[in-house]
């Protein structure tokens, strides 16, 4: 699987909306993950709402989106991330790496309960990031 970048939009609670409203502008294939689905520690209230929402258009477009994880601000103005990601490890880390240079890790790229390894940074210049490293049998 390639390296991919891509847009990750996050909402305040209207993610689902808002993706399946993208699905109806750009086609595609659209696959959603909830806090549960995920395995998040969550309060019961947040259960349903988007963790990862995938969005493949015909035309190869990926839009990604999620509502604001519970504890994490949302900015209205300040809701978009860059997000790298494939089955690279080596390469994948190698752009982490570089990227946390006089920047700010904001969740360790480690392990996750979803199988693969993830992690967010925001960098020097405040761009937020997110890698995700697809796990041995998810691909």
């Amino acid at each position: 699987m390639p390296t991919r970048l891509n847009p990750y939009i996050n909402f305040n609670g209207n993610a689902r909306e808002a993706i399946t409203f993208y699905e109806t502008v750009f086609g595609g294939e659209l696959t959603i993950m909830t806090y549960a689905d995920g395995g998040m520690p969550h309060d019961p209230a947040d259960k349903d709402k988007i963790m990862h929402g995938q969005l493949i258009s015909p035309s190869g477009y990926w839009l990604m989106a999620s509502d604001s994880p519970p504890g994490m601000p949302f900015t209205p103005g300040n809701t978009m991330t860059v997000s790298l990601s494939g089955d690279n490890e080596a390469e994948l880390r190698g752009y982490w790496d570089k990227l946390v240079v006089g920047g700010n890790v904001m969740q360790p790229l480690e392990k996750a309960p979803w199988g693969d390894s993830f992690g967010m940074l925001s960098d020097k210049f405040g761009t937020p990031w997110m890698v995700n490293i697809t796990g041995p049998g998810n691909a």
